[in-house]
């Protein structure tokens, strides 16, 4: 049976997956000192952070319309799956919710599914990755739902970077936090927590250590043990080599999947954030 994923920007797609006609990705908007940035294929990452690292002010980013997701449900082919990040963290999971809505009163027969990820960047990937073997393996819909849901509540999400001027102005961090990394240099290691919002999992001084401590976090996770680690990296593929080599030593994944960020997780994450998900 033929299927189509549906996946908004955060989603970091690989080159594989981008070229695969399954997926088709619907774009978040972040909007510089007055100028609006689509995070679609023509997005030049490179110039969306040398533009925010310009900027004194806050950016900003907003989410499809449900009607955007509405014209992709449209066009898709066969059951549609379509995974969003987290839903505590953007509205892009409730237009995709009410697009469904809209969606299934013209197509009542049709399968579709709109899965809240409860993470971001790396974490979609894996879900979308996970989706497209699943429904690829033929199981009917109802199994590949379940499944993936399960994906869903094991999966695991951590990020460090080099940079917290975007968390920071944007409100994701709190003031007293802001003040400690901006004077020390400190490097948070932060992840999310179950139901999709971020938290803290300790500090390190330099990047080097941070590195090293969520590889240490992940090895004494015996559930990571056979899984595929996601590396999502912006501006800085030496880096997630570098930490995908610490885990070969200390963890038991079985493959990793090293992906760039696009435009929103570009956003957040800024140059030399790394975001990881298994």
């Amino acid at each position: 049976m033929s299927f189509s994923i549906i996946v908004d920007s955060c989603c970091d797609l690989t080159p594989e997956m981008r070229a695969d006609p399954v997926f088709r990705s619907i774009p978040l908007t972040i909007r510089v000192g007055g100028r609006d940035f689509v995070d679609d294929q023509s997005l030049d990452t490179s110039l969306l952070i040398y533009a925010m690292d310009q900027s004194p002010d806050a950016s900003s980013s907003s989410c499809p319309a449900p009607g955007d997701y509405l014209e992709a449900y449209r066009q898709a082919e066969g059951d549609i799956y379509v995974v969003t990040l987290s839903a505590l963290l953007s509205g892009s999971h409730n237009s995709a919710w009410q697009a469904r809505q809209m969606f299934l009163e013209e197509q009542p027969d049709r399968n579709i599914r709109v899965f809240n990820s409860c993470s971001a960047s790396a974490g979609e990937v894996l879900l979308a990755q996970k989706v497209d073997r699943l429904a690829k393996s033929g199981l009917p819909f109802d199994q590949v739902v379940a499944l993936a849901e399960q994906a869903v509540a094991d999966t695991n999400t951590l990020f460090v970077l080099e940079n917290l001027d975007n968390l920071r102005k944007n409100g994701r961090l709190t003031r007293v936090q802001a003040m400690l990394t901006g004077a020390l240099r400190i490097k948070l290691i932060m992840g999310s927590t179950p139901e999709g919002e971020i938290c803290k999992h300790g500090q390190a001084l330099s990047i080097k250590q941070a590195l090293a401590k969520i590889v240490d976090i992940m090895a004494a996770d015996e559930k990571h043990i056979g899984k595929i680690l996601y590396i999502a990296q912006c501006l800085c593929p030496d880096r997630a080599q570098q930490l995908w080599e610490l885990a070969r030593k200390s963890c038991r994944f079985s493959d990793v999947v090293i992906t760039a960020t696009r435009g929103i997780s570009s956003y957040y994450a800024n140059s030399g954030g790394v975001v990881v998900a298994y």
